[in-house]
């Protein structure tokens, strides 16, 4: 992947993150609707989220996914302290198992890139 490319998914990445930070922490009456339902919205933040992460960030991935996952438990945790908010275990769930199919993703993208290339150089 490109230096630009990398770049470009990092800033990407920071600006999803603290955009699901908002839309976590805000008063409900702030929180988005869209006709996918919560979980479905949850697992989307987290899947786009952590696919950028690893794109982004390609040295020690594990860790990175690691860290990923401590805020997405963080920012559920901190739901108790907003009014009208309440953090759950299952939310935390959807959105951990969509940091883990994001990383995947994330994976078989440069898996089947690098094929290519080594496709196109023979």
């Amino acid at each position: 992947m490109s230096p630009a490319l990398r770049r470009a998914a990092r800033v990407l990445f920071w600006l999803t993150l603290a955009y699901v930070a908002f839309v976590t922490l805000s008063p409900i009456a702030l929180r988005p609707e869209t006709d996918f339902g919560p979980n479905r919205e949850r697992f989307a933040a987290f899947a786009m989220a952590s696919f950028l992460l690893m794109l982004g960030y390609p040295r020690h991935r594990f860790a990175w996914l690691i860290g990923l996952l401590a805020v997405a438990g963080l920012l559920e945790a901190s739901q108790g302290l907003v009014p009208g908010r309440h953090g759950r275990w299952h939310d935390f769930e959807v959105k951990a198992g969509g940091a883990v199919a994001g990383a995947l993703l994330a994976f078989a993208a440069e898996w089947m890139a690098a094929a290519a290339r080594r496709i196109r150089a023979r």
